[in-house]
C-alpha cells in the first residue's frame, strides 16, 4: 500500500471560489433571463405590428405594442416609441431601460427593438 506524504486533503479553498462563481452566476441568470424572456416577447410584438402596418393605424400600433409591455412588466411609454412611415417602408423603433437591482450595483440594461416592412 502507497502512502502520499504531504497530502492530507487540503485543497478545499479551490472547491470554495468556484462553489461561489457558480452561485455569483446562477444569482445574475436568475435576474437577467427574466427580462430577457419579456425583451423577446416585446420585440416578436414590434415586429407583428410592423408587419400589419397596411391595416393598422400607427396608434393602433402604438396602443397594442404599450398593452403589451404593460402585460409582460416593461418600462415602456408612449415617448419610448417611435413609428415612422415613409413612402411605402414603415419603421417601429422602441427604445427602453429596465433598472436590474444587485447587492451594491444597480445596472441600467437598455434595449432596442426595431422593426422595418414594407407596407402592401
Amino acid at each position: 500500500m502507497r502512502r502520499f506524504r504531504g497530502q492530507r486533503g487540503e485543497g478545499n479553498l479551490g472547491c470554495v471560489v468556484g462553489l461561489i462563481v457558480l452561485i455569483v452566476a446562477g444569482f445574475i441568470a436568475y435576474k437577467m433571463i427574466p427580462v430577457k424572456i419579456k425583451a423577446a416577447e416585446l420585440r416578436g410584438e414590434v415586429v407583428d405590428e410592423a408587419k400589419q402596418a397596411g391595416m393598422r393605424s400607427d396608434v393602433q400600433i402604438r396602443d397594442t405594442i404599450l398593452a403589451t409591455a404593460q402585460r409582460v412588466g416593461l418600462p415602456v411609454t408612449e415617448e419610448n416609441i417611435q413609428i415612422r412611415r415613409g413612402g411605402n417602408q414603415i419603421s417601429v423603433d422602441v427604445q427602453y431601460v429596465v433598472p436590474l437591482k444587485f447587492p451594491g450595483y444597480l445596472h441600467q440594461w437598455k434595449f432596442h427593438h426595431r422593426a422595418e416592412n414594407p407596407i402592401f
